[in-house]
């Protein structure tokens, strides 16, 4: 009956879980409503995740999949529900098949006028009582955000547009690219329960394949950010062992959507000889110019697209114009934010490489994501998704406050104003903290109880009965540093 317990309470989590999202997503609440929603299935998604350290191993992987499933299917209930992203997405797949770059031309340029359909270009009389919509000259409007500007989406991202929709059925709409969101986020997390499973325990995959923010940004709002995040954990997956073929995933990553370049120190984690670090560094850059290349070439204008204008726009470039830099900005300067970041990002870069796990790359790439986001504050809770997969990597649960921050900046930033936004930061930067100093107070407590020689079996060491180690071991390994294959 012990046995039975867990995994009955841990099903009906579950269950609780599916249900919560679906009614969430198929619902009409946003901004405030959406978020009190999906914080309360945040709670359930964590007791489930408890409750399954007590399900018998058995049950375990069976039990990750089935949850996967059910939790992912809840993305496909509804359209898109807080992001017009994906409106931009069918689009540059609809322009790509007809032979045209997707780099060229924005969507109101009158040049594409006969690639239009009532889906993304709906009629003027429903421009004029639907609020949802962006306008357009002489009355007209389409779903597309920012449609007077050319897309920034990278080849990888570009090349999946034009497969779904041309695996897609004509009358597919936001369904082609949900479902194809849906089958790469159970790929991650395949792919999460196949290699946590060979080092040990697959426990950890839950922190993924449950958490709702796969369903509501990877799903629902169909982001390319999870084709990102498939890649990456591929490469850190593979890395510590077959560099090349690591460095051509995160090429893949990095072309899908630029964020994943965060990752490169952690996947050089203790590679100090320059063939060891060009191994990795000189495939990845390889991939993506030459995945460039192609749209280069066919493409009259610049292939970055809006990514300029876009980071003056987020308030990249002026701390003072935006919501980033929220927690530096209540120390410092608003002039003083961005070189305070380039500072710190650099010396958390250096740190990670040169005392970094060579064993466990996600773990440097886990504190340089991690850092980076609470040193950005940024205001979309997608990009987070990234950051989910390198907690279901390394375990280190307390990292998913940022990507409920996230959320709380972007589905009721606007509503609920700047300062609560820089307190869910903040909160999030404290449990970071709390669970830092927990880890290493049990760390220090174990190091005594061996020193007693007491609580060891016989001829093991200190790393070997605690393998996750300290915080300062989680950057930094008496492990062999390279890796030659």
């Amino acid at each position: 009956m012990s046995r039975v317990r867990p995994l009955a309470v841990t099903v009906l989590l579950l269950v609780a879980l599916a249900a919560a999202l679906a009614l969430l997503l198929g619902g009409v609440a946003l901004g405030v409503g959406f978020l009190a929603g999906y914080a309360g299935c945040w709670a359930l998604f964590a007791a489930a995740a408890v409750s399954l350290r007590r399900v018998p191993a058995r049950a375990v992987v069976p039990l990750i999949l089935a949850g996967a499933v059910a939790v992912t299917a809840t993305g496909l209930v509804a359209a898109p529900r807080t992001s017009t992203d994906s409106y931009r997405y069918a689009w540059d797949g609809r322009v790509q098949a007809a032979g045209i770059s997707p780099y060229d031309h924005a969507p109101a340029d009158a040049a594409l006028s006969q690639l239009r359909d009532e889906w993304l270009f709906p009629d003027p009389a429903a421009c004029a009582h639907d609020h949802g919509l962006f306008p357009l000259a002489h009355g007209t409007c389409t779903r597309i955000n920012r449609p007077t500007v050319h897309t920034i989406y990278p080849p990888v991202a570009e090349g999946w547009f034009l497969l779904v929709h041309a695996a897609g059925p004509p009358d597919a709409r936001h369904k082609a690219l949900q479902t194809g969101a849906a089958a790469l986020s159970l790929a991650v997390a395949g792919l999460l329960v196949t290699f946590l499973r060979r080092r040990g325990d697959p426990r950890q995959a839950a922190l993924w394949a449950w958490c709702p923010a796969v369903p509501v940004e990877a799903v629902n709002n169909a982001h390319a950010d999870v084709l990102a995040v498939l890649f990456s954990v591929a490469a850190l997956a593979v890395i510590s062992r077959r560099r090349v073929t690591g460095g051509v995933l995160l090429g893949l990553a990095i072309a899908t959507k630029l964020l994943p370049a965060v990752l490169l120190p952690g996947a050089l984690s203790g590679a100090r000889r320059p063939r060891t670090i060009l191994a990795v560094v000189a495939p990845a850059l390889a991939v993506v110019g030459m995945l460039y290349l192609p749209y280069v070439l066919l493409s009259d204008g610049s292939v970055l697209g809006y990514l300029g204008g876009y980071a003056q726009e987020e308030g990249y470039d002026d701390a003072g114009a935006g919501g980033r830099y929220a927690l530096l900005r209540l120390v410092l300067p608003d002039a003083w934010a961005l070189p305070a970041v380039l500072l710190v990002m650099t010396a958390v870069t250096l740190t990670v490489w040169w005392h970094g796990d060579a064993e466990r790359p996600w773990r440097g790439a886990l504190f340089t994501t991690g850092t980076a986001f609470l040193l950005l504050t940024p205001g979309y809770s997608w990009y987070a998704l990234l950051l989910v997969a390198l907690v279901a990597l390394d375990g280190r649960w307390e990292w998913l406050g940022i990507a409920l921050a996230g959320a709380v900046a972007y589905v009721a930033g606007p509503v609920i104003g700047a300062a609560w936004v820089t307190g869910a930061y903040g909160a999030a930067a404290l449990a970071v903290g709390a669970g830092w100093r927990a880890r290493r107070r049990r760390d220090r407590r174990a190091v005594e109880w061996d020193d007693d020689g007491y609580g060891r079996p016989p001829g093991t060491s200190h790393r070997a009965a605690d393998p996750e180690g300290s915080f300062r071991q989680g950057i930094s390994s008496n492990a062999p540093r390279e890796q030659h294959h």
